[in-house]
């Protein structure tokens, strides 16, 4: 029997080798993984029916029947066998073997020969040359079994002398592909769904500019009210959630008041100043670095003056990081008459609230980080953890992106928010992000804040000043950002799967 190596990178490469060389009949001893790829013994079928051939020339066992009818002298066939076993045994025991280890190997050797289906007549004259010599005939009986595709386990343990010439069974083998393999293969799928999801984005995306380019034809009113909310800075996402929910065949004006109708009842806003003048508490002015929360708390501090007096407010400051950071608002107490107290710490703040226990109000002017420094959540652990409820409000910067100030919600809201105020108003182009933003966070705007000017520049947010003041801006014809018709479809299939506002409420009248 001429047994043959075939060495490759993996299985499939060297299985290719063996069936191009042997056939697809070949036989496969063993099939493992080697340093540098994989190996394959296999021999050919015609080498098995050469090992069960009646002429004596090709028997390949080294002690035949007919040996055992010379001389009693000589060794019997039985004796051979039973010498072997012990021998075996020896040295299994001698090697450090334990009897679990020789069940394996013996299980290991007769799942190679799972496979016999049909064996030759020569069987029986095997059979009964075996009774003679004393060897229990169910040695040579055939497994009954169904066949089943297994892989030729290889063992170190050393192989016993073959001392009975049975017929080789034909081995079938699944080759295993190898974990290299099977992750390219892995790989392969997932680039195919990804290229699947690619494509059925880009169809759906097509499908969509189509619709809205229907719509466009259908309703020009209502792709016009779609233009004037994206020019005013509010999102894809809600523009377009609006513009489905807007009746059809309005006329221009209608459609104006009815969009400006849905995002009043959806802005929350302070009816009047009960909440912080009146009821009093402890406030905190939280948000990025130059949002104008120094300032805008001066602004409150001097309502509140107004209408109160100064022996019931209390001032503190956490802006101890920068150079004469506190300066400011000492500048603007002295003027008030008011005393300011700069804390560090919680402990310090601790302190300074238990000094200010019996005053009305207290308002917190906090120093300014960037949204996404780790300072951030340090601030509001300090704020969160006093015995004394603080109502953290958020200055927003107008002038901000809606991405930016969907960034600065994030990272503040911590524990929660209760509630906001609009800065910078006046320096802004367009105010539909931050509305857009409020609506969406539902955020309830305190005030809004349009100039430096102390007490003068901060009033009441008044929703539907707001809202008509976004939509008026949104009908900007000589905005370079303003978007043409024709752009408008490319927009919603874009983003057409941006998630909208939650629970949109509508108009009364609507």
């Amino acid at each position: 029997m001429n047994i043959k190596r075939y060495f490759a990178k993996n299985s499939r490469e060297a299985l290719s080798m063996v069936k191009k060389e042997l056939g697809e009949d070949a036989v496969i001893l063993s099939n493992r993984a080697v340093d540098g790829g994989n190996e394959i013994l296999a021999f050919r079928e015609a080498d098995i029916e050469s090992m069960i051939s009646d002429e004596p020339s090709r028997k390949p066992v080294r002690h035949r029947l007919e040996d055992f009818d010379e001389a009693a002298s000589e060794p019997t066939f039985l004796s051979y066998v039973n010498k072997n076993h012990r021998d075996y045994r020896g040295e299994v025991a001698s090697s450090g073997f334990s009897d679990s280890d020789e069940r394996e190997f013996d299980r290991s050797e007769t799942d190679q020969s799972a496979h016999v289906r049909n064996l030759p007549p020569k069987v029986f004259t095997q059979r009964r040359s075996a009774e003679k010599l004393s060897i229990d005939p169910a040695m040579l009986e055939p497994i009954n079994r169904p066949a089943q595709k297994n892989v030729v386990k290889t063992s170190a343990t050393k192989p016993v002398v073959a001392t009975q010439a049975a017929p080789a069974p034909k081995v079938i083998e699944t080759i295993v592909t190898s974990n290299a393999d099977r992750e390219a293969s892995e790989q392969q799928i997932a680039n195919m769904m990804s290229e699947i999801r690619i494509m059925r984005n880009a169809i759906e995306s097509q499908l969509t500019e189509m619709s809205w380019g229907s719509i466009q034809k259908r309703d020009p009113v209502k792709a016009m009210m779609l233009g004037t909310l994206l020019t005013g800075g509010f999102s894809p996402a809600l523009s377009r959630q609006l513009a489905e929910k807007m009746p059809a065949n309005l006329t221009q004006k209608e459609a104006m008041n009815w969009t400006q109708a849905i995002i009043d009842k959806n802005l929350i806003t302070m009816p009047d100043e009960t909440d912080i003048l009146d009821k009093g508490g402890i406030f905190t002015l939280i948000g990025p670095t130059g949002v104008g929360k120094t300032t805008t708390t001066a602004k409150l501090a001097a309502r509140f003056v107004m209408k109160h007096g100064a022996s019931k407010l209390g001032l503190i400051t956490t802006d101890a990081y920068r150079i004469g950071g506190h300066e400011q608002l000492r500048i603007y107490g002295k003027i008030l008459g008011v005393m300011v107290h700069a804390v560090k710490d919680e402990a310090d703040l601790q302190i300074a609230l238990e000094e200010l226990k019996g005053k009305h109000t207290i308002l917190i002017d906090t120093v300014g980080v960037s949204q996404r420094d780790r300072m951030v959540s340090e601030q509001i652990a300090m704020l969160s953890n006093t015995n004394r409820k603080i109502k953290k409000l958020l200055c927003l910067n107008a002038t901000n992106t809606s991405e930016t100030l969907t960034d600065v919600i994030n990272a503040y809201k911590g524990k929660g928010l209760d509630g906001c105020i609009i800065t910078k108003l006046d320096e802004a182009a367009i105010i539909g992000n931050v509305l857009d933003v409020a609506i969406r966070e539902k955020l309830r705007v305190y005030y809004v804040a349009n100039g430096q000017r102390v007490p003068e520049d901060l009033h009441l947010a008044n929703k539907k000043v707001l809202v008509h003041r976004a939509l008026k801006l949104g009908t900007q014809n000589n905005s370079p950002y303003k978007l043409a018709t024709s752009e408008i479809p490319f927009v919603m299939g874009a983003t057409r799967n941006k998630p909208g506002v939650a629970h949109l409420m509508e108009a009364d009248h609507a």
